[in-house]
C-alpha cells in the first residue's frame, strides 16, 4: 500500500475550499483546487490550478493529479462534473448537483422522499405568474429556479398588482412562486454519508438571516425537541439514500409548530456548519474529506453550545475578537466588499446563558 497522502481535487477555491484544505492537512490529505481566480482564499493554503470550471484541459489536470474530486459550491456545471467522472470518482455525485441547481427539481426530490415543502407553482411567464398568484395568493415569494443564493434572485410579492415589477426584478427567467411560510424559525441539518452508507448527522441548528444572508447560527438549536431532531435526521437519510450520496449535505428547513418543511439543500459543506470546526467532535470539513476518501466518519456530537457569527463586508479588529472568552476567529483572506462573507467567529460555551452573553459580545465587536 502506498504511503503517499490521499489527493483530493476541489472544484472551487473559495472559503469552503480553504477550510477543506486546512482540514485535510491534519489528516495527511493533500488538496488541490481549480478556480478561475488567481488569488483565491484556498490558494493561500493549497496548490491551485487557474482555469474556468468548464475548461476541460484544466479539469483533466485536476483529475489526473487527484485520487478523488469534490466541489465546494453547487453551481459547478454538471457537464464538467460528468467529464471529470470519466477519469476519477466525483463525490457528491453529479446527480446531487443537478438536483440542487434547479429549485423545481429540488422540490420534486424533497416530495419524492417524503419531506414536505411549502406550496409552490412553476412560473415561466408574466401570465403564468398571474395565474400562480391566483392559486397561491399573497404574500408569496418569487424565486429564480437557478443561480439564486444569499437572497439573490428573489422577490416578495405582497400585492398581485406588483407582479410585473417582481417578474422584471428577477430577470424574467423561469421561476418558482412559493407561498410565504409563517415559520417559527429557520433550521438546518448537516449530515455526512460514506460510500458504504455510514451516516452521521449533526444537531439541528437555528439560523438567523438579514437581507437574505446568514448572519448567525446557534448550535444546537435552542430548546431542541429530540423528536424534531429525529425527524430531520430521517429526512436527511432519505435524501442521501435517494441520491446515492457521498460527502456532506446540508438541508435548510422551516419549523412550523412541530413540523418541518424543506426549503433548500446544498450538496457541499455549508455555512451553517462552520461552528463544527470548534464546536463538534469532528468538523463538517473533516467528515466531508473522510467520506469522499472512503475513510470512517467521525462523531458529529456537539461540544457544549456554540454560536457562529458571519463577518459581512468588513472585518472586526482581530485583537477585539481574540480578547473575547471562547471566541475563535476565521479570516478568509478576502478583500472587503459590501455584502461579502469575509470570515466568521465561532463562540463556544458550556451553557446557553453564557453563550448568549459571549455571542452578543462577538456581534458587538463587529463593525
Amino acid at each position: 500500500m502506498s504511503d503517499r497522502p490521499l489527493r483530493v481535487g476541489i472544484v472551487g477555491g473559495g472559503q469552503l475550499g480553504r477550510m477543506l484544505a486546512l482540514a485535510g492537512h491534519d489528516l495527511g490529505i493533500a488538496c488541490t483546487t481549480l478556480d478561475p481566480g488567481i488569488d483565491t482564499p484556498a490558494s493561500a493554503v493549497a496548490p491551485a490550478i487557474v482555469g474556468d470550471y468548464d475548461d476541460r484541459e484544466r479539469l483533466a489536470e485536476l483529475a489526473f493529479g487527484s485520487d478523488v474530486v469534490t466541489y465546494e459550491f453547487e453551481n459547478v456545471p454538471v457537464e464538467a462534473a460528468l467529464f471529470v467522472e470519466t477519469m476519477r470518482p466525483v463525490w457528491p455525485p453529479p446527480a446531487a448537483l443537478e438536483a440542487a441547481q434547479d429549485r423545481l427539481t429540488e422540490k420534486q426530490l424533497f416530495t419524492t422522499v417524503g419531506l414536505p415543502v411549502p406550496m409552490y407553482s412553476p412560473v415561466d411567464s408574466l401570465a403564468g405568474l398571474d395565474e400562480a398568484l391566483e392559486r397561491l395568493g399573497t404574500p408569496a415569494v418569487l424565486k429564480t429556479r437557478r443561480l439564486g443564493y444569499d437572497g439573490k434572485g428573489q422577490a416578495v410579492i405582497n400585492d398581485p398588482l406588483l407582479a410585473e415589477d417582481a417578474w422584471r426584478s428577477v430577470g424574467e427567467v423561469p421561476c418558482l412562486l412559493e407561498a410565504l411560510v409563517e415559520f417559527d424559525r429557520e433550521l438546518s441539518i448537516v449530515a455526512a454519508r460514506g460510500a458504504d452508507g455510514e451516516t452521521v448527522c449533526y444537531p439541528l441548528v437555528e439560523n438567523h438571516h438579514a437581507e437574505g444572508i446568514l448572519r448567525r447560527t446557534l448550535a444546537p438549536a435552542p430548546e431542541l425537541d429530540p423528536e424534531l431532531q429525529l425527524a430531520a435526521e430521517a429526512h436527511a437519510h432519505a435524501v442521501l439514500a435517494e441520491l446515492g450520496y457521498v460527502g456532506v449535505l446540508a438541508i435548510e428547513l422551516f419549523q412550523v409548530g412541530e413540523s418541518l418543511l424543506g426549503n433548500e439543500m446544498a450538496p457541499r459543506v455549508h455555512n451553517s456548519g462552520h461552528w463544527t470546526i470548534e464546536g463538534a467532535e469532528t468538523s463538517q470539513f473533516e467528515n466531508h474529506l473522510r467520506a469522499v476518501c472512503g475513510l470512517p466518519l467521525g462523531p458529529a456530537e456537539a461540544i457544549g453550545v456554540s454560536a457562529m457569527v458571519n463577518l459581512i463586508g468588513e472585518m472586526p479588529d482581530r485583537a477585539d475578537v481574540l480578547a473575547l472568552p471562547g471566541a475563535h476567529l476565521h479570516d478568509y483572506g478576502k478583500q472587503p466588499r459590501h455584502g461579502r462573507k469575509l470570515g466568521h467567529i465561532t463562540v463556544r460555551a458550556a451553557d446557553d446563558g453564557t453563550l448568549a452573553t459571549r455571542s452578543e459580545a462577538a456581534v458587538a465587536a463587529c463593525p
